[in-house]
C-alpha cells in the first residue's frame, strides 16, 4: 500500500467497467483497538454488498464481494498498516483493487456507483500544501514529498543519492594517483606533499561543491520544475550555506532547517519543516481566493454547482477549489453534467462534488482541496474559468 499520487488519480479516473466500490474508514493505531479494523471493514463490505445486489446481477457481484471479503483475512496487512495510518481507502471494481493509507482519519463512507469516489484521495494528491524536503549531508541525500499531514520518502529517477553516484570517476578522493614515496592523492598528504599539490581538505571541499551542484541540478530538473512545489532544505548551517550559493532552484525556500538530518524521525522532520512551508501555503490559498473573486466579478467564475458543472462539461474550468470532506449527495449526469441530488447515507447516492472534481481533472483542469476554514465560499466550491 502507498500514499496516493496524481498518477494514481489519473489511472483511477480512466475508463473501467462498473460497478465501483469505494470504502473509507478511520483506523485505530494502538493495541487492542486496532484489531477491530477487519471487523469494521467486514461490516462496511456488508453494506456495499447490499447496495450491489440491488443494482447488479450475481455474476458481477459475487467475484467483487469475494475479493473484498478475502482482504479482511490479510492479517499481516492489518497489523502493519493500521499501526502506521490514521485511515484506509479500499477501491474495487471488476478490474481494479487498490488500497491507500491516509494520515488523517476520513469520515466512514461506502459508495457503490459507476465511478470511484475520489474526493478524500484528492485531498492528499491535489492539496495546495504539497512540498518537497531535501535532507542534505556531505556525501548523501534523502528526498521526501508530503503535505502538512505526513511525509513519504521518494527516490526519483535521475537523482543521485550519494556522492559516488553523483560524481563517479570525477570524485577526487577516489583517484589513486601514485605520488613519489608511495602516497596517494586519496590520502591525507601531510608535510611530504609535493609543492603545488592541493591538500586533502581542498579535495573534500571540491567534491562537496561538485556533489551539491549535481544534486541541485537533478532535483530541479526531476522534482521541483515538474511539480512547482516548494523545496525545504534540511542541513547543517555550513552545508546550507554552500548549497544555497550553488543552487539555481527557484522553488528552494529562503529558510530551512539548520540541523543535520542523520538522526531524525519522519514525524519530527515534518514538525520542523512545516513552519517553513505554511506561510507559502497560506499565501497560495489567499491568492486563489482573490483570483476567484476577481474572476467572478468578471463573469469568469462561479460558486454554483449547476453552473460550474455545465462549465466543466464544456472544458471551461481552469481551477476548482473544493472544500475538504464536504459531501453533496447525488450524481452529475455523465452526458450533460446536470446535477442529480441524492439522499445522504445511501451508498448509491454518490457525491456530486467528487463527480465535479473528477470531471475537471479529466478535462485537464486543476483541483485544489481546501480546508473548510480557508474555503472562500459557503457552497463548498469555487471555480475559475478558462474563458
Amino acid at each position: 500500500m502507498h500514499l496516493v499520487t496524481n498518477d494514481d488519480l489519473t489511472r483511477l479516473l480512466g475508463e473501467q467497467e462498473p460497478p465501483f466500490v469505494s470504502i473509507y474508514f478511520p483506523t485505530q493505531r494502538t493495541y487492542p483497538d486496532r484489531h477491530q479494523g477487519p471487523i469494521e471493514y467486514r461490516n462496511l463490505v456488508d453494506r456495499a454488498e447490499d447496495s450491489l445486489r440491488r443494482k447488479y446481477p450475481d455474476a458481477k457481484v459475487r467475484p467483487l464481494v469475494d475479493r473484498l471479503r478475502a482482504f479482511a483475512d490479510d492479517s499481516a496487512f492489518w497489523d502493519r498498516e493500521q499501526s502506521s495510518q490514521a485511515g484506509l481507502a479500499i477501491l474495487a471494481s471488476p478490474t481494479t483493487f487498490e488500497t491507500f493509507g491516509l494520515r488523517n482519519p476520513p469520515p466512514e463512507r461506502v459508495a457503490v456507483a459507476d465511478s470511484f469516489l475520489l474526493t478524500p484521495l484528492m485531498r492528499v494528491a491535489q492539496s495546495a500544501d504539497r512540498f518537497h524536503v531535501l535532507c542534505l549531508q556531505r556525501e548523501a541525500v534523502r528526498l521526501y514529498e508530503g503535505n502538512r499531514d505526513g511525509l513519504e520518502p521518494i527516490e526519483p529517477a535521475g537523482v543521485p543519492l550519494t556522492v559516488t553516484a553523483a560524481l563517479g570517476d570525477q570524485l577526487t578522493r577516489q583517484r589513486h594517483e601514485e605520488l613519489p614515496g608511495g602516497t596517494s592523492a586519496a590520502e591525507p598528504l601531510g608535510v611530504n606533499v609535493r609543492p603545488g599539490h592541493p591538500s586533502a581538505g581542498d579535495d573534500a571541499k571540491l567534491d562537496q561543491e561538485r556533489f551539491f551542484r549535481a544534486i541541485d541540478r537533478a532535483v530541479w530538473e526531476r522534482v521541483s520544475r515538474p511539480t512547482g512545489w516548494p523545496l525545504v532544505l534540511v542541513a547543517l548551517p555550513e552545508q546550507q550555506s554552500v548549497f544555497r550559493e550553488v543552487s539555481v532552484n527557484s522553488h528552494l525556500l529562503g529558510t530551512g532547517v539548520d540541523r543535520g538530518p542523520g538522526r531524525i524521525s519522519d514525524r519530527q522532520l515534518l514538525a520542523e519543516v512545516w513552519p517553513h512551508v505554511e506561510p507559502k501555503y497560506l499565501a497560495r490559498l489567499q491568492q486563489l481566493a482573490e483570483d476567484f473573486n476577481v474572476a467572478r466579478s468578471r463573469g469568469q467564475g462561479s460558486n454554483d454547482l449547476t453552473e460550474v458543472a455545465r462549465a466543466a462539461q464544456g472544458g471551461r474550468v481552469a481551477f476548482l477549489l473544493v472544500e475538504a470532506d464536504r459531501v453533496a449527495p447525488g450524481r452529475l449526469d455523465p452526458n450533460t453534467g446536470e446535477p442529480r441530488p441524492g439522499n445522504a447515507g445511501d451508498p448509491e447516492a454518490g457525491d456530486m462534488l467528487a463527480d465535479l472534481a473528477a470531471l475537471v481533472l479529466r478535462r485537464k483542469g486543476s483541483v485544489v482541496v481546501v480546508p473548510r476554514e480557508r474555503m472562500p465560499e459557503a457552497t463548498g466550491l469555487a471555480a475559475i474559468y478558462r474563458f
